[in-house]
């Protein structure tokens, strides 16, 4: 899978601050690793559905760069992510996605659709702003992880999750419009970005 990632993207992966994550990070982190390496264990599918409250931006990320992740490990896993109240992808995060060197195609206005590729011969990652709970979700099976405070305090109980976990990240929307944007957007992306790698990355090291 190595090979196929965009050049900018693997540079962009090969940059991650892994090594900088806190290590007050690392229990919620190692939860989700343990609960996807149960799902393997038990030949079950992995379904991940990264939840935020509007779904616009961290929910998004993280996605985005669960799916990539695992594609690059090369384990199997559904990625999803949803909110409580539909918006759209906003576009700083769009932006910031294509500068980490993703491939990105919109069709639509409004609340429009974004097809996400990796490399060139990668499937489509399919992101809209959408409740955690829209059809092209899974429906049961799956893990909800959490990426903002404001939903985890305020959905007590998530159908059809048999896990939930607590995998929050501060909002970048706190400095639109600000000199700081740009940087903040790319930083929240790449934070994300190296959680979710390590996460893989620890999943394909222990299955």
């Amino acid at each position: 899978m190595k090979n196929t990632i965009y050049p900018v993207l693997q540079r962009t992966i090969d940059s991650l601050p892994i090594r900088q994550i806190p290590e007050e990070r690392m229990p919620v982190i190692e939860s989700l690793v343990e609960y996807i390496l149960g799902k393997i264990k038990n030949r079950e599918e992995v379904r991940l559905n990264f939840i935020c409250t509007h779904n616009s931006r961290r929910s998004q990320f993280s996605q985005i760069w669960a799916q990539t992740a695992a594609d690059y490990f090369g384990i199997e896993a559904f990625c999803y992510s949803g909110g409580v109240e539909v918006t759209a992808f906003n576009e700083r995060a769009v932006a910031a996605i294509r500068r980490d060197g993703f491939k990105v195609i919109q069709k639509g206005e409004g609340n429009p659709t974004y097809f996400v590729f990796h490399g060139e011969d990668s499937e489509p990652i399919t992101t809209f702003s959408k409740v955690y709970d829209d059809v092209i979700n899974a429906q049961k099976g799956f893990a909800a992880v959490m990426t903002c405070d404001h939903a985890d305090e305020n959905c007590p109980f998530i159908p059809g999750a048999e896990a939930r976990i607590p995998l929050r990240f501060e909002d970048p929307k706190a400095f639109d419009g600000t000199d700081l944007e740009e940087k903040m957007y790319t930083e929240r992306s790449h934070q994300i970005g190296a959680e979710l790698f390590l996460v893989f990355q620890k999943v394909s090291e222990r299955r």
